[in-house]
């Protein structure tokens, strides 16, 4: 299995859907974050954004924390996800995955398990130098 470095980011993430009609809500471009992903698709608009740029009132899955890969890989090399996805799988971890052109990021409800998980299959896992989680 490939081993990999990730960072634990610090920031508390929420989800939302919206319409797949809908604009894109100006607070979810916020700049200064570690972490957001806006996905269209024929049916929805889904966000996800650190719960620091809701408004007040937004309704939204809360709880959720990122994992991000610390290294930039070709788009072409395979196995990087499923050596992150294995264990969290394994383990019972609900896990929704986000590539970028560089990397790839990991959403996890429990970012303690899904650390000590990850580690125990011989990942290293850094922290953020400023952690705001609950």
């Amino acid at each position: 299995m490939i081993t990999l470095t990730l960072r634990r980011l610090p920031e508390e993430l929420a989800m939302l859907r919206l319409a797949a009609t809908d604009e894109i809500p100006p607070w979810a471009l916020s700049t200064g974050v570690s972490f957001s992903s806006l996905t269209r698709t024929a049916g929805e608009l889904s966000l996800i954004v650190p719960v620091s740029v809701l408004p007040a009132g937004t309704e939204a899955d809360r709880g959720w924390f990122c994992l991000g890969i610390d290294a930039q890989f070709d788009l072409d090399v395979p196995g990087i996800a499923h050596s992150v996805l294995a264990p969290l799988a394994t383990s019972g971890q609900s896990v929704f995955v986000i590539a970028t052109f560089d990397t790839d990021h990991f959403v996890v409800r429990d970012l303690d398990a899904a650390t000590r998980v990850l580690e125990a299959a011989g990942h290293r896992v850094l922290e953020p130098e400023h952690q705001d989680r609950r």
